[in-house]
């Protein structure tokens, strides 16, 4: 299911790959860098400070096409290889407000089922669909990168 749920939104996708390659997508930094922001955003490599372990923080700065920038931060929270990462997100890095991202990974006969999962507290209706079509693009990417 992909949709806005009371608390956030959801997202059921399959990937041609295993698990280990979706997994790796989410957290080697290299792969983060080229699918976060979708086909159009850039996150420069050594603006990136993401090392996926339970109690780091990470930040990355995205360049958008026409030049401006947004600076995102979060902390790790679970990261369980190839099953199932947990983190936080935001684009107020000033504020200590985060919501929660929850990626579970299983292996199906054809390859990946990931169930990605955040909270949206305080959003509008619109904003929802505003994140959900993000991340849908974002995730996008991500396939073509699992898939290489």
């Amino acid at each position: 299911m992909t949709a806005v749920t009371p608390t956030g939104i959801e997202i059921d996708r399959v990937f041609a790959a295993p698990p280990t390659a979706v997994f790796d997508a989410w957290t080697t930094p290299q792969h983060f860098a080229r699918w976060f922001g979708g086909k159009d955003a850039q996150v420069p490599l050594d603006s990136l400070d993401f090392v996926a372990e339970p109690g780091r923080t990470w930040t990355a700065r995205m360049v958008l096409p026409d030049g401006h920038t947004i600076d995102w931060t979060g902390d790790f929270v679970e990261v369980t290889p190839v099953e199932r990462l947990v983190f936080t997100i935001t684009d107020r890095p000033a504020e200590p407000s985060r919501a929660k991202v929850v990626v579970e990974l299983k292996a199906i006969a054809d390859g990946t089922h990931m169930h990605f999962t955040q909270e949206t507290p305080g959003f509008t209706p619109e904003q929802q669909q505003a994140v959900l079509a993000g991340w849908q693009s974002f995730i996008d990417e991500l396939e073509l990168i699992a898939t290489e």
